[in-house]
């Protein structure tokens, strides 16, 4: 069994151990993920593991012909070539294998009986029993499969690989890691740059693989989903959890609970000390005493708490109070040149609703996003605002933009109510902005820090309408928990997007999927319910549209109004039509059961079981037509009940 392990490894920068003899065994059966706070070393002692850094000291051994793969979280660009060709070089070790087995072949040709013609017959069947079970010979079928569920349509397997941003050169890299069906996979952030249906995909693949993997991932349902141990770095020691990455956090969370209160009793401790030092320092009758209490603090072995582990509760300013209706649009489009990306989308958000936008890479979730922001008026269509709403959107995009000579620290000071400005640095830490990092000018931001302190301002701003495109991407798994925790007390209205299924889940409490070419469907449910109703193939409704004198005056207003009229006549039509149908399925099924009943048919064998089985399948068909009745009156009762 292919393994690697690294034994009494240590590494430090100047002062700060970054490892501290610890020891990593992995092999071909493990599915491990490594946790740890932000800066704690991860990726370093990934590099370790891979053989591309070296330790101060230890050893790392590998068992004969393993192959480890590794992907760092960022960094990769390609150049040059198409992404078939680029992704294909993946299988270059298989591609010389080839040349070797020739060559063999040519020696062999020429070669007479004797020790070293049988070495070499034993080479070559070696050589070509690894090249069959590389995959080599199934390449375009491999590399076909892993391109698709990375995201990447049929299209762009042609297109030169200098045309995709930095997040898919990323993807890219990915494929072309899973494609060289390594021992072990070391994978760094992998779900950083893929939407849910890739990381949903990633999942999938992870279970068939047969090798082992090594992750660090701040997506906790992912990790749910793959690994059966966790390995925690914590102040250059490494500890072993079994179980999920869940079952992980609860047991690393009462240990951290005991060192939290071990830390202050300590800090209790010290303060006595130090206390009873200074006013006694100075007394020739108590200095044995004094100096008995210095060399005890100085012998004393300090508990440190990192301050990623510090729990950290905030509170953002209340929401200003706003009218029932938050947001009301009608016949919202959208197009770039041919291509369809929106079309007729009606839609009506409450206040106090959490709307979750899902759908596939391209739907046009931020798009929609744009649009009901106000940012993107080029469009089909009205966005209509209740009574009272202020709006404020959040994306990469205008993260990006954001520039300036101050600091992290006089940025937030800024815009923050003067209520929370006690609060700022516990603030900036849960956004990963630690110790000296509040102190950096905006102008030297990373692209990740610039995100996190834009949506920090944006928090700190008294709307009551979030629109948040992708909030979670470049927080660590603390972070996101800070944020999810912040936006569930908060009583304002929430339209998100997020390719994070934990975070969609816990938050979302109404779904709006949309399907590429511009139709949509509504589900009145969080992102669990969504999938549940999904995977089961049952059918929504997709209108969704409810008007109130708030939202709207004059013509319009009755234009609108006139759209939720129709919209109600459709549906009781709807309804009307399905449990027509229900009891007719009824009637039907009930003669079978009274036909079955009779003598001369349940004496019958095969006629007897051809009845059992249409009854069986007019029962599946009404069970189907009952679900979607209740859909159907649910969605009637919720807009009729806005009318009243």
């Amino acid at each position: 069994m292919a393994f690697v392990q690294l034994s009494k490894t240590s590494l430090a920068f100047g002062d700060r151990d970054i490892l501290s003899g610890v020891t990593l065994y992995l092999s071909s059966t493990s599915r491990a993920a490594l946790a740890g706070a932000n800066g704690s070393g991860k990726s370093t002692f990934m590099k370790i593991i891979a053989g591309i850094v070296s330790a101060d000291s230890g050893e790392r051994s590998l068992q004969k012909g393993c192959k480890i793969s590794y992907l760092p979280q960022s960094g990769i660009v390609y150049h040059g070539n198409r992404v078939r060709d680029e992704v294909e070089t993946a299988f270059k070790d298989s591609a010389a294998l080839i040349d070797e087995i020739e060559e063999i072949s040519r020696i062999l040709a020429h070669s007479g009986p004797g020790a070293s013609t049988d070495a070499l017959l034993v080479e070559y069947q070696k050589k070509q029993d690894y090249l069959e079970n590389s995959g080599y010979f199934q390449r375009e079928a491999r590399i076909t499969a892993v391109l698709s569920g990375l995201g990447f349509a049929d299209s762009d397997v042609d297109r030169p690989v200098d045309e995709f941003s930095g997040g898919w050169q990323m993807r890219i890299a990915l494929s072309k890691i899973l494609l060289e069906a390594p021992d072990i996979l070391l994978l760094d952030e992998p779900t950083n740059y893929l939407d849910i249906e890739a990381r949903t995909w990633l999942e999938s693949w992870l279970a068939d693989f047969p090798g082992g993997f090594l992750l660090v991932s701040h997506d906790r349902y992912f990790l749910d989903c793959t690994v059966n141990e966790v390995y925690d770095l914590f102040q250059g020691n490494l500890t072993r959890y079994a179980g999920n990455y869940s079952a992980y956090e609860s047991v690393r969370q009462q240990e951290l609970d005991a060192l939290l209160k071990h830390y202050t009793e300590q800090q209790e401790e010290i303060a006595k000390s130090e206390d009873l030092i200074r006013r006694f320092r100075y007394k020739p009758t108590k200095a044995a005493m004094v100096q008995e209490r210095i060399r005890k603090l100085e012998k004393l072995e300090r508990i440190e708490i990192p301050e990623s582990f510090k729990k950290i509760a905030i509170r953002f300013p209340d929401p200003p109070h706003a009218g029932r209706i938050a947001l009301n649009s009608a016949g919202i489009g959208k197009k770039y040149g041919n291509r369809t990306i929106l079309s007729g989308l009606d839609l009506v958000v409450e206040s106090g609703e959490k709307l979750v936008v899902v759908g596939r890479n391209g739907a046009g979730k931020s798009t929609l996003l744009r649009i009901l922001a106000g940012v993107d008026p080029d469009c089909e269509g009205n966005v209509l605002y209740g009574a009272g709403i202020a709006v404020a959107y959040f994306s990469q995009e205008s993260a990006e933009l954001m520039t300036g000579s101050m600091t992290v620290l006089e940025s937030i000071e800024s815009v923050a109510p003067t209520a929370l400005i006690p609060k700022i640095r516990d603030m900036l830490g849960a956004f990963l902005f630690r110790g000296d990092d509040v102190y950096k000018n905006i102008s030297v931001l990373s692209g990740g820090e610039k995100s996190r302190l834009a949506l920090l301002k944006l928090l700190l701003r008294p709307a009551n309408l979030l629109i948040l495109d992708e909030p979670t991407n470049h927080l660590d798994i603390y972070a996101k928990d800070v944020l999810l925790d912040t936006l569930k007390k908060y009583s304002g209205t929430v339209i998100f997007v997020s390719h994070d299924r934990a975070f969609m889940e816990s938050l979302s409490t109404k779904t709006l999927e949309l399907v590429s070419g511009g139709s949509h469907r509504i589900f009145y449910g969080n992102y669990a319910y969504y999938r549940e109703k999904t995977d089961q193939n049952t059918v929504e409704p997709v209108k969704n549209i409810i008007i109130t004198e708030e939202t709207g005056t004059g013509k319009n207003f009755y234009e609108l109004m006139k759209q939720q009229q129709s919209l109600v006549r459709k549906l009781e039509k709807q309804e009307a039509e399905l449990l027509a149908r229900i009891e007719a399925l009824e009637k039907e099924k009930a003669q079978l059961e009274s036909d079955l009943e009779k003598p001369e048919i349940y004496s019958n064998g095969p006629r007897a079981q051809q009845i059992q089985k249409d009854i069986n399948r007019l029962s599946s068909t009404i069970d189907h037509a009952v679900t979607e009745w209740e859909a159907k009156s649910a969605e009637l009762a919720h807009i009729s009940g806005t009318m009243n």
